[in-house]
Parts: C-alpha cells; sequence; structure tokens
C-alpha cells in the first residue's frame, strides 16, 4: 500500500500485446506478487499458477515458518539443525511451493519467520530467539536444502510422486523476518533500559538478520541476496502505548547504533495510508513515514549507514471494495499500480517491487482486499495493468 505517481508514459503496449519500458527507464525492475494463502497452502495451487503465470509473474514472496504456528518447519527440536534431511523438519509445503515456481519460471523469495517455543524458552512466535545460532542453523539448513542441488532423502519423498526424488529447485533470494518495527511481527518494540527506553526490536533485530544473513550465506553460493529491514511503513514512537512500534527511518538509525552491519538488500513496505494519498504522496518528514512518495529518502539513509545497497519492495498494494476504511475504486487501484511501478522503475536503485495481493481474501473484516482478482476470481482492472507492465 503506497504512493506515488510519474511515467504513466513509460508503459507502452507493443502490436504482441506486451508493454515495454520508455526510453530511459531502468530495464531491470523484477515485477512479482506476494500471496502467501494462495501459493503456500491454498486448496487452488494449480489455478494460481496458472493466473501467475497469465500475469507474467517473475517472483513470489511467501513467509518460510521457522516455527509458531502449523505451517512451521521446526515444531520440534532436530537433533542436526544444518542438516536439512533431519527427521524433525517439515519441509512438505515448501517444497510443493519450490517445485510449482520452477514450472511456472517462477523465482521465490523466502522470508524467514517466527520462532518456535523451544527456541526461545516457550515466549510467542513474535519473540526473538534466545541464541541466535539456532536461527543461523536453520538458515544454512533451508539454503542448502534450496541451493538447486539438494535432493530429499527418502522419508521426505513422495511415493506418488516421482519428481519428489530429483534435486529441489534453486531459491536464491531470502529475507530476514517480515516488518520488524511491528508488534505483530517482532516484539517487544521496545524496552527500558538503565532507565531509558530502548528500540529492543531494532536490538532484536540486527541479531536475527545477522543470522539469516550468515547461515544463508555460509552456503558458499555466489549468488545468494538476503534482504534485511522488510520495515512496514510507520510507527508510533511510543514506549508507553497500547501498541507501541517504530517508525522506518528511526529503526533504520536504531539498527546502525546496535551494529547490523552485512547484509545484501534492503527491503521496505511503503504502503499508503489513507485512501487519499496517491503514490506521489510525501508523508511529513517528522513522522518517520516512507511510503512511496518519500522513498528516497530511505534510500539516503541506507546509503548514509551500508553504502549502495539495493534497494527490495517487497509488498505493495492499494485496497478495493468491499474493503471499507482504505479502499480506492478499482480504477484508481490499476492506475496506482501503473504510477507506482512507473516510479519503482525510474529509479536506479530498486531493483524488485512486489504487489500484495493476486487474489482477496475471502475474509473481508479480518482479510485485505488488493487483489488482482477479487475473491471469486474475477478479474479487476489491475489485472490488466499488472499483466501490461515493462519486465525486467
Amino acid at each position: 500500500m503506497s504512493n506515488r505517481i510519474a511515467l504513466i508514459a513509460a508503459v507502452v503496449l507493443t502490436a504482441a500485446g506486451l508493454a515495454v519500458p520508455a526510453a530511459g527507464a531502468s530495464p531491470k525492475l523484477l515485477v512479482g506478487l506476494n500471496d502467501e494463502a494462495n501459493t503456500l497452502y491454498g486448496p487452488e495451487i494449480d489455478k494460481t499458477f496458472t493466473t501467475m503465470q497469465q500475469l507474467r509473474t517473475q517472483v513470489l514472496r511467501v513467509n518460510m515458518y521457522w516455527g509458531g504456528n502449523r505451517y512451521g518447519v521446526a515444531q520440534t527440536k532436530p537433533a542436526v539443525a544444518t542438516d536439512p534431511g533431519d527427521p524433525a523438519y517439515d519441509w512438505s509445503l515448501y517444497d510443493r511451493l519450490v517445485r510449482f515456481s520452477s514450472q511456472y519460471n517462477i523465482k521465490v523469495v523466502f522470508s524467514i519467520l517466527f520462532t518456535p517455543g523451544w527456541a526461545n524458552g516457550g515466549k510467542p512466535k513474535t519473540y526473538a530467539p534466545t541464541n541466535a545460532t539456532d536461527l543461523r542453523k536453520f538458515a544454512y539448513a533451508a539454503a542448502k536444502r534450496y541451493s538447486g542441488t539438494y535432493i530429499p532423502p527418502l522419508a521426505q519423498q513422495d511415493p506418488n510422486n516421482t519428481s519428489s526424488a530429483l534435486p529441489l529447485p534453486a531459491v536464491r533470494y531470502w529475507t530476514a523476518w517480515n516488518e520488524p518495527n511491528n508488534p505483530i511481527w517482532l516484539a517487544p518494540q521496545w524496552k527500558k533500559v538503565g532507565g531509558k527506553f530502548r528500540i529492543e526490536s531494532a536490538f532484536q533485530y540486527v541479531k536475527i538478520c545477522n543470522a539469516v544473513y550468515s547461515g544463508v550465506h555460509q552456503t558458499a553460493l555466489s549468488n545468494e541476496k538476503v534482504a534485511c529491514g522488510v520495515t512496514g511503513p510507520r510507527g508510533n514512537n511510543a514506549p508507553t502505548s497500547g501498541r507501541p512500534s517504530v517508525d522506518p527511518m528511526s529503526f533504520i538509525r536504531a539498527l546502525h547504533t546496535y551494529g547490523l552491519r552485512k547484509f545484501d538488500v534492503y527491503a521496505h513496505h511503503p504502503y499508503y495510508g489513507q485512501r487519499t494519498e496517491t503514490p506521489t504522496f510525501k508523508p511529513n518528514p517528522k513522522s518517520g513515514t516512507v511510503e512511496l512518495g518519500n522513498i528516497s529518502t530511505l534510500i539516503t539513509q541506507v546509503t548514509k549507514f551500508w553504502g549502495a545497497k539495493r534497494i527490495w519492495i517487497t509488498e505493495y498494494g492499494y485496497q478495493t471494495p468491499p474493503e471499507r476504511l482504505l479502499a480506492v475504486s478499482n480504477a484508481q487501484q490499476a492506475r496506482y499500480l501503473t504510477q507506482a511501478y512507473a516510479i519503482a522503475r525510474k529509479n536506479p536503485r530498486i531493483d524488485m517491487m512486489l504487489w500484495f495481493l493476486l487474489k482477496d481474501d475471502t475474509a473481508i473484516a479480518s482479510g485485505w482486499q488488493s487483489g488482482l482478482v477479487t475473491a471469486t476470481w474475477a478479474h479487476k482492472p489491475a489485472f490488466n495493468a499488472f499483466r501490461n507492465l515493462p519486465r525486467g
């Protein structure tokens, strides 16, 4: 959900019906989707992937749950955590997803998320592991399994599917967690230390990022990319409030203060905050909010602390009816989608932009309605707008 306009002229349809970049536009922006419910564990996975193929999807992002829910890979502690074939691990959903994605020539971004109870002393899944080495070992096992050469042990193969005995497809893109400046994903956000409040989420996230980065790169594959940050667009910086959070600019400064040094890419989710905010809207700079209209402020901050890191936008979207509070019209959604991708393509630092979602959630009150298709698979105008975007 985010903001900005510009370069509508960058979308030019060829006689074949495909979009090509306008002169001067970056040719390398990867265009994709973030939709876990319909790809990882959804009941209509065949229809989902054929629809994504129609949309010319290049990249798909889903969470890879270390633990914390029924989709967790490591519900119980493995005996040899670095061995992806350890019997405590259940990779079945993720194996299925990478095989489907490979079949349709879609790259996968796995976001390692949530801590199993055995790794954080029985605390909620949003709490960081007690020992970051446990997370590093899991990240290594995940990267090794999806290195492109790994064949699952016989016990993890499907006897009714001969392809399960083949090497699993490669996954080269990873993120460490999701929106760690939001208490829904990482807690606690603040902690009193020495009589002063510390941004505890950033303090813990440095350990999380370091663990995922070092674990993935321990496989010694040359083209792995690990994105850190993965920040949400806003925060209240109110540690004594009922739902404290941290704005992304303050969070970035804290990451640097607490010693974050190594990562490949910085990821951010520059969602809009009100239905009146277009893709060019610039929030008040004092708020620390980063939407698409002021994404350059985040890039400047990242550059100041870590140099010219690449940038991924791993979530973005506009909701439509039947959502009520933030919904824009279907026509506006399509227009904003085109504008937003043109903005991202124009920025030489942004390599990837993922739309959230493919398909509207069926739950209106608690779900999200930013899909390119409705909950009943009807195409919105944004469907063709997405399909006609230039690809990197």
